[in-house]
């Protein structure tokens, strides 16, 4: 299989005050189409640097990102943000849901703003609000739904372009233990149907444990890997990470 992501050397540095963060310090990884990896890390670890440079929402200090054959890092900001558009989605754990809009205008949105025709599609934006069980909630606003449906609606709209790589970060991390299985369950469930590859950010060994791999992430290095094949649990995925992380 082809690798949707090849990142290579990546590193990161911010400055606080007097202060040099080494958020990434050579990070390499790679993932293959039709995938369903995660990052995980403590606070502070950098993988949510991480994904955002596998995203181009921000670019590394050195080293280089790939997504889907095309060499994100070396875009400008314009080219990374339609590149994104149209063939990345991001699911992110505070929903970004426009709270004017209806379920089914976010998820049509980003269509929408790229040029395309209402008729044309409607028809993709019925059959995702059907995919994540949301038909009677098609005409709600977000603050007429729990925190489930939101991150529901926020993955179909993140699935409404096709995406070639789906982008998730700490997508359960607002959610209840039961809405946080369902989201998890039914990310993993659409993303193998609909043909995507997924990366998710998570600090959590039970939503990690429905990946295929683990990258472990500490102090902005990669540790090692758990290799799961969608077949772990919360204590296997626990004890793995304890060990590369401790």
């Amino acid at each position: 299989m082809s690798d949707v992501v090849a990142a290579d050397n990546l590193r990161k540095s911010y400055t606080l005050g007097d202060e040099t963060i080494h958020a990434l310090s050579g990070v390499s990884l790679r993932v293959e189409a039709g995938r369903f990896e995660a990052i995980m890390g403590a606070s502070g670890s950098g993988k949510t640097t991480l994904l955002h440079l596998i995203g181009g929402l921000d670019l590394p200090d050195g080293g280089t990102v790939h997504v889907a054959g095309q060499n994100v890092s070396v875009m400008s900001d314009r080219e990374r943000t339609l590149f994104r558009r149209r063939r990345m989605g991001v699911v992110f754990q505070a929903y970004n849901l426009l709270p004017s809009l209806s379920a089914l205008e976010n998820i049509m949105l980003p269509l929408l703003i790229d040029g395309q025709s209402y008729s044309d599609i409607r028809p993709r934006a019925d059959e995702l609000i059907a995919r994540v069980h949301l038909t009677n909630r098609i005409h709600h606003r977000p603050s007429a739904m729990s925190g489930g449906e939101q991150q529901r609606v926020a993955i179909a709209r993140a699935l409404i372009n096709r995406p070639e790589l789906v982008l998730a970060d700490e997508p359960t991390g607002n959610l209840d233990p039961q809405s946080s299985l369902e989201v998890r369950r039914l990310l993993r469930e659409l993303t193998r149907q609909l043909k995507t590859t997924v990366v998710m950010v998570t600090h959590e060994a039970g939503a990690a444990a429905d990946a295929d791999r683990i990258h472990v992430l500490k102090d902005g290095r990669l540790t090692g890997t758990i290799e799961l094949e969608g077949g772990g649990d919360a204590a296997r995925v626990a004890a793995g990470y304890a060990k590369l992380a401790g």
